[in-house]
């Protein structure tokens, strides 16, 4: 038997408010989704005055790095490269820069998607999340 680790609530809770403390000092309106390892929702906040469409893609951003242990950059960046393959799945949405996978010890333990601001930004507020969830773990 294996050892299995998850997220739990106050570990999403932490993920999110550091994800909303650096959208506030950078100015962002976003919205922040936290999934587990299997997609399913934990935690979502759409702060005042993000679109609703942000609450929208930050799920399916977050969902899309958990299905695949990969950022959601990753499937962006092979669309943009002619693979337009992807863009038939319909059962994988949010293949667009701002959503990260949460990685222990090699294991998929949810993911996080942002959005509200330019793709780029949503991606470098999900990972700063991610990795000073890590530091106060360690």
């Amino acid at each position: 038997m294996k050892t299995k680790h998850y997220l739990t609530l106050v570990d999403a809770e932490f993920l999110m408010n550091r994800a909303i403390e650096l959208s506030i000092e950078r100015g962002y309106k976003m919205s922040i989704s936290i999934v587990d390892e299997a997609g399913a929702l934990l935690l979502m906040k759409r702060m005042d005055g993000a679109t609703p469409l942000t609450a929208h893609l930050s799920l399916e951003k977050a969902k899309c790095s958990a299905m695949s242990r990969r950022p959601s950059k990753f499937y962006e960046d092979i669309i943009r490269n002619g693979q337009m393959g992807f863009l038939t799945l319909e059962s994988v949405t949010g293949m667009l820069e701002g959503g990260e996978p949460i990685l222990y010890e090699d294991q998929l333990i949810g993911a996080i998607g942002v959005s509200g601001a330019k793709s780029f930004e949503d991606a470098e507020i999900a990972q700063v999340a991610i990795n000073d969830f890590f530091q106060q773990v360690s």
